[in-house]
């Protein structure tokens, strides 16, 4: 029996090579006997796991030694209160450019830290957009810009340059990093929840500027302070080691397929592919505008609402998982991850268009 294609936007598809990795080498890990999941933290073969991923991401990334690499818990959710309390102090302003719905909660965590303001939103156009920096109205006293270059629910990405912004920029990158190139350099702080396109839930990334760091909110938990993950390489207590482990399985078969120029055009024909049948068609509809439309996430309606049930059951009967878009947005949506292939998208193209043959 084939393999069902798993189009969810998170947990996400893995490759599939790297899960046929891990039911190999999970029992014993680099041939010490146990696996990954059974080893002390401080053994030298998961401190050297940990050395590694971070080389690992920073060479894909095209970054150096200004930036390190933290492996944390709590997802990108967490992060949401986790920057303020790094980055502001009680009082301090921040600017949030609000691009869809984990904008949104991005800023509502922040305002229990500090004073954050939205100086752009893509709100009156129901997130179809992207706010142009034009019209950010950003105040002297920010401590840092933030924004969400991907929002997954909405479907919209960010493809502009931030490098006209005159102070620290932090990122929301948690379902499109390493899917394209991207100006790394002009982010201080981006952070990223493995399970979208990296590996499994359990780990996040945080890539950080070390100059950015200074004194944290005095009520910050230890594990909570970058600074003291930095002096104890994201050990400050047990660090998920699993995920990580998953996630430099991830880096390897990337770096396998031609790393992420490769995989970036692997993307752009995916969603060119998948958009076209959409915009060809009366019967499905992509409401974002053609200048940030993602090219990892792509939600789309059907022309009659009633059929979204039946759409939904066919697709899973014919193995295609996890189609129906979020609750707040209606419709459908295909995540087209970096794991899920050119041939799987096809299969979901080709079942479109009989579902749409046969509906009429």
């Amino acid at each position: 029996m084939s393999r069902p294609i798993n189009f969810c936007s998170g947990p996400a598809a893995l490759p599939l090579p790297v899960l046929e990795r891990i039911q190999a080498e999970l029992p014993d890990f680099q041939g010490s006997g146990v696996s990954v999941m059974e080893h002390s933290h401080r053994d030298r073969l998961i401190v050297r796991l940990f050395e590694e991923t971070e080389a690992q991401l920073k060479t894909l990334l095209g970054v150096g030694d200004t930036y390190r690499v933290l492996f944390l818990p709590g997802g990108a959710t967490l992060q949401f209160s986790q920057v303020p309390m790094n980055l502001l102090n009680p009082g301090d302003t921040a600017a949030y450019v609000t691009t869809g719905a984990w904008s949104q909660k991005a800023m509502k965590e922040a305002q229990k830290y500090a004073s954050p303001v939205e100086v752009a939103s893509a709100i009156d156009t129901n997130f179809t957009t992207m706010p142009h920096p034009d019209s950010w109205q950003i105040p002297e006293a920010s401590k840092y810009l933030h924004i969400c270059t991907n929002e997954t629910i909405h479907g919209v990405e960010w493809f502009g340059s931030l490098a006209g912004v005159e102070l620290p920029v932090v990122a929301d990158m948690s379902s499109h990093l390493l899917s394209r190139s991207m100006p790394i350099q002009e982010f201080d702080l981006i952070y990223a929840g493995a399970q979208k396109n990296l590996g499994t839930a359990g780990v996040t990334i945080v890539l950080v500027k070390t100059e950015l760091l200074g004194e944290c909110q005095s009520t910050t938990p230890s594990l909570m302070d970058y600074r003291q993950q930095i002096a104890s390489d994201s050990m400050v207590n047990t660090p998920p080691v699993y995920p990580v482990w998953v996630l430099s399985l991830v880096l390897q078969w990337l770096n396998s397929i031609g790393g992420v120029d490769a995989v970036e055009a692997l993307n752009r024909k995916k969603a060119a592919s998948l958009y076209q049948v959409i915009d060809d068609s009366a019967f499905y509809h992509n409401p974002v505008a053609l200048d940030c439309r993602s090219l990892m996430n792509i939600p789309f309606v059907l022309a009659d609402a009633n059929l979204d049930g039946r759409f939904v059951e066919q697709s899973i009967k014919e193995g295609l998982l996890n189609l129906k878009g979020h609750r707040s947005v209606g419709g459908m949506r295909a995540s087209i991850y970096n794991a899920i292939t050119q041939t799987e998208v096809d299969t979901l193209i080709a079942f479109m268009r009989e579902f749409e043959r046969t509906a009429a």
